[in-house]
């Protein structure tokens, strides 16, 4: 692994060392050198694919069944199946901001492929691969409905019919019709709901609340629940606040364009004063799922907000920087700062005790069934704060992989002051300065793995990683279909921020690729963001730029000159299912490519690189989709396995990169463009 490592590093370099100040994509496709004829190792460097079953959740009939939130599910698991780059000729693209004040700082993707992003204060869907991020429709609060109040981005989510569901900084939730029955996107997005959360909580209680709308979410039937909070609340402050939903059937009125009376349909739960949830809400079958800042609840509508269980657990309250601390930040809540995830079985959050310690609860009784503290081993000048979501991945077989960070040093210590408003989402109110012009040095190091498996005892934690070397904010994200962690972090020896890969069994870092050394670059604690494509990490930056870490893992052999267009290329994974569904036969044996490629000649190869191929080359048959959606085998005198250099091979070694050349005819059966001179391939290999 040592080996590996340097190579990644040292490829990473010489790539980097190429890359213009606009951080533009790298020169031409790199073709391979005319005298190499062995394909014994990678001329790339990719990593090998280490692919996990895919993640259990649950889907939620009332979501989109993409990437739907900012933590990927309504589990909250902060991982995906799409497929994640792995270093295959890596490079680095970027779309320019030109119209918010910065990169755009939240993705979701509806079930067409479109990003939705927050603009202006409302919510767009946008081009984030053109070279200056273009708007194709949006919804401006200031423009379309009298302004004063802004989108709460951070929770939130798309449902089922790619509408955008948001709360907003006036305490009201809104339904905004995007896309029409074909999914061309509206110019202009419609309002088909709008209520005033707070005002109706506040009639369902019969008190006043001192505490703001904070999340929403839709649970497994549909009913919209709600949480008033803020990312820090004081339990001496003694405000009021109320976790509750308003009814599926109200909702679906309102849509149908129906009166309805929210007294009947909006109901809550009064929390004592000086509680309230700090961060987002998970849903599952069983319910909704909250954390405020002292307890955590699983709740159930039932004609009313029915408590099925309330767990207490521990926190020292609001951290901050000490005197003589490395850093001036601190933390972000006053409780456990970690949106809860699930499982089928499990809720999983972190709390915020010294040590903080990592808690799992049955999902049934909210019973503590395992316990361990966290990130205790940091050097002396650094406290802990958990504040952004935990990577969760359940294998299906008894265990349960946890990966936390810390994120302490990036919360504003001004959040403390008696008169902050901490529900307001804006950086100058939530982030430390100090952080954003002088990068990670101010913040805290951590990342753990811990497992929590499941034994004939019940369940036990055991730490399986721990790395303090790496400062990160960026809400890791895990590929179940690569098997690696995904961050963005800073070299604190050069200053140079970079995307990172960390393998998920060890947690050694396996990739590298340099962005920039330059103030401006930090990722402002958002997130990233993984494309439907299998090709796309985005990272938003506070420079204007929003990054995208790309595989050229589709070119054009006789032609090196010519670049494919990466965003209208995709690889996905195909399950043995729909790959027999679609007609194909035997086991499915590779991913499904697609790409597009325009201004083509009458004959063209495309060449596909892939590293997760093994055993014999003459076992495998090449499939491609047809116009009607089926596969069809591709003649042998069409297609060959090549190495890098474009000699054929005949026995494959998984982790070893190879290259599927397929010829395909303008017009051809398997072009599946009617666009002259363009010709779109689709294809698998199946064995």
């Amino acid at each position: 692994m040592k080996k590996r490592k340097k190579i990644y590093s040292v490829f990473s370099f010489l790539l980097a060392g190429t890359l213009c100040l606009s951080m533009a994509a790298c020169g031409g496709t790199p073709t391979p050198a005319e005298d190499e004829t062995t394909s014994s190792a990678p001329l790339s460097g990719a990593l090998p694919v280490k692919a996990l079953q895919p993640k259990h959740v649950d889907e939620n009939p009332y979501m989109a069944k993409s990437d739907a939130n900012i933590h990927h599910d309504g589990y909250n698991t902060d991982s995906t199946d799409e497929i994640l780059p792995l270093g295959i000729y890596p490079e680095i693209n970027v779309s320019f901001e030109t119209t918010n004040p910065n990169a755009s700082p939240a993705i979701y993707f509806d079930n067409y492929g479109h990003a939705v992003v927050p603009l202006l204060g409302g919510i767009a869907i946008r081009d984030l691969n053109a070279t200056e991020t273009k708007t194709l429709g949006y919804f401006s609060p200031m423009q379309h409905d009298g302004g004063g109040y802004v989108i709460q981005s951070s929770y939130t989510f798309l449902d089922s019919k790619n509408r955008v569901v948001c709360p907003t900084s006036n305490n009201h939730v809104l339904i905004l019709r995007t896309t029409e029955e074909d999914g061309s996107v509206i110019p202009e997005f419609e309002k088909v709901l709008d209520i005033d959360i707070k005002a109706a909580a506040e009639t369902a209680l019969g008190k006043e609340l001192t505490q703001n709308l904070l999340s929403v979410v839709f649970d497994y039937d549909g009913n919209l629940w709600f949480a008033t909070g803020g990312f820090r609340i004081y339990p001496e402050r003694q405000q009021q606040g109320v976790l509750g939903y308003i009814a599926h059937t109200a909702i679906e009125s309102i849509l149908n364009g129906e009166q309805t009376d929210l007294s009947k349909a909006v109901f809550v739960y009064g929390l004592p004063l000086g509680e309230g949830a700090e961060n987002g809400i998970a849903a599952s079958k069983d319910g909704a799922v909250i954390l405020t800042n002292q307890n955590c609840y699983l709740l159930r509508a039932e004609e009313g907000v029915n408590v099925v269980w309330c767990t207490p657990y521990e926190s020292v309250g609001a951290k901050v920087s000490h005197d003589g601390d490395k850093t001036t930040g601190g933390g972000l809540a006053w409780g456990g700062g970690c949106s809860p995830t699930l499982t089928p079985n499990l809720v999983l959050f972190t709390d915020n005790a010294d040590p903080v310690k990592l808690l799992a609860l049955d999902m049934k009784t909210g019973e503590v069934v395992a316990s361990m503290p966290v990130l205790d081993d940091l050097p002396d000048g650094y406290q802990v704060a958990v504040e952004n979501s935990a990577i969760v991945y359940d294998d299906g077989e008894g265990t349960v992989s946890t990966i936390v960070c810390n994120w302490f040093g990036a919360g504003n210590a001004g959040l403390a002051d008696p008169d902050n408003d901490s529900s307001i989402q804006s950086y100058a109110n939530i982030y430390d300065q100090n952080w954003l012009m002088k990068g990670n040095v101010m913040i805290a190091p951590g990342v753990e793995r811990v497992d929590t498996l499941k034994t004939s005892d019940g369940y036990e934690m055991k730490s399986v990683w721990s790395r303090n070397d790496l400062r990160d904010t960026a809400i890791m994200k895990l590929s179940t279909a690569t098997g690696y962690i995904y961050g963005y972090v800073q070299d604190l020896d050069t200053g140079m921020w970079q995307y990172i890969i960390l393998d998920f069994a060890t947690g050694e870092t396996v990739f590298t690729m340099d962005v920039s050394n330059k103030y401006g670059y930090n990722n402002m604690a958002i997130g990233m963001y993984t494309g439907s494509n299998g090709n796309t990490l985005y990272c938003p930056t506070g420079y204007l730029e929003l990054l995208r870490l790309q595989d050229r893992f589709v070119y054009l052999p006789e032609l090196p000159y010519r670049e494919v267009d990466l965003d209208q290329a995709a690889r996905n994974v195909l399950s043995q299912d729909q790959f027999e569904q679609d007609g194909g036969e035997g086991t499915v044996a590779s991913w499904h490519n697609t790409a597009t490629i325009c201004n083509v000649h009458p004959n063209t190869m495309v060449a596909f690189r892939m590293n997760n191929l093994s055993g014999s080359a003459s076992d495998l048959t090449l499939y491609a989709y047809g116009a009607d959606g089926k596969l069809e085998k591709v003649g042998s005198e069409l297609w060959s396995l090549t190495d890098e250099t474009g000699a054929n091979v005949t026995e494959l070694t998984d982790g070893v990169l190879y290259e599927l050349r397929v010829t395909v005819s303008d017009g051809g059966d398997f072009d599946l463009s009617e666009t002259e001179k363009e010709i779109k391939l689709s294809v698998v290999l199946g064995k």
